[in-house]
């Protein structure tokens, strides 16, 4: 099973990851090689940063997850994983960020589209996975181009997801909200 979930920052989003995934594990036990894996895009930037992936950390803490970190280029995990076990993908946003905005200053335009085609080799590739990311529309402040064009390539890059995963979940309040699959 593919799963998307989106929602607002803080309204559970990974921990319902972590959950749908430790479940598609758990289904899959009976192949005797359905591993779990955590693949961690975010590049900490400040401590708030540090606390969320600490917090993350210890919320996965016991549940049998390999955490690969791969802030670049994630059509990689296939080479380092394999296309056997129950994947999960957090997030979209900061992978996004990373492609985009390099650390030398320089931005990716066709980050979106590299992103993209990682993205679509990896579903096709794959049986379990849930991909994660920020739902950052809803509100009503004009940015500038730059960040119009991160909040464009972030709209992209969910359209896509959404479209290649059996099941498109909303984190948002507390609430689960179903718009594609069960």
């Amino acid at each position: 099973m593919k799963y998307f979930i989106s929602g607002g920052c803080k309204n559970g989003k990974s921990y319902l990851a972590q959950r749908l995934a430790r479940a598609q594990q758990s289904a899959g036990n009976s192949e005797k090689t359905c591993e779990l894996y955590y693949i961690a895009t975010m590049l900490p930037a400040d401590a708030e940063d540090n606390e969320r992936i600490a917090r993350h950390r210890r919320e996965r803490g016991g549940w049998g997850f390999t955490t690969i970190e791969q802030p670049y280029d994630i059509e990689n995990i296939l080479e380092k994983c394999g296309c056997r076990g129950s994947f999960l993908l957090d997030s979209l946003t900061a992978l996004l960020a990373n492609e985009m905005f390099l650390p030398d200053g320089a931005v990716n335009e066709n980050a979106q589209e590299k992103i993209e085609a990682g993205l679509l080799k990896i579903t096709a590739s794959v049986k379990n996975i849930v991909i994660v990311s920020d739902y950052i529309y809803s509100d009503a402040v004009i940015f500038d181009p730059l960040t119009e064009q991160y909040r464009k390539s972030l709209a992209g890059l969910d359209r896509a997801a959404a479209k290649n995963c059996d099941t498109v979940l909303e984190a948002a309040y507390g609430n689960v909200i179903v718009h594609k699959g069960i």
